[in-house]
């Protein structure tokens, strides 16, 4: 996910939706048809301290999304 970083960054600003992590997190998700494998959704795992500041604590490509969590925000 090093090379990554600005498909990572480009989830979080521009998330196509945001799921329910677990332990207070958020995920949000984008899709690409280009990756280094094949076309994927970029999950980024996320924590928000405050509305305006917040970290990253994992991403990962993923091939379907997971249908047990609760959509919170969908574009």
């Amino acid at each position: 996910m090093a090379t990554s970083q600005e498909s990572i960054l480009e989830t979080i600003s521009q998330p196509a939706q945001i799921q329910e992590g677990d332990y207070g997190t958020l995920m949000a998700i984008r899709f690409y048809a280009k990756t280094p494998l094949t076309s994927k959704y970029l999950i980024a795992v996320y924590r928000e301290v405050q509305p305006d500041d917040g970290f990253v604590l994992t991403a990962y490509w993923a091939s379907r999304l997971s249908n047990r969590r609760n959509v919170l925000w969908k574009s």
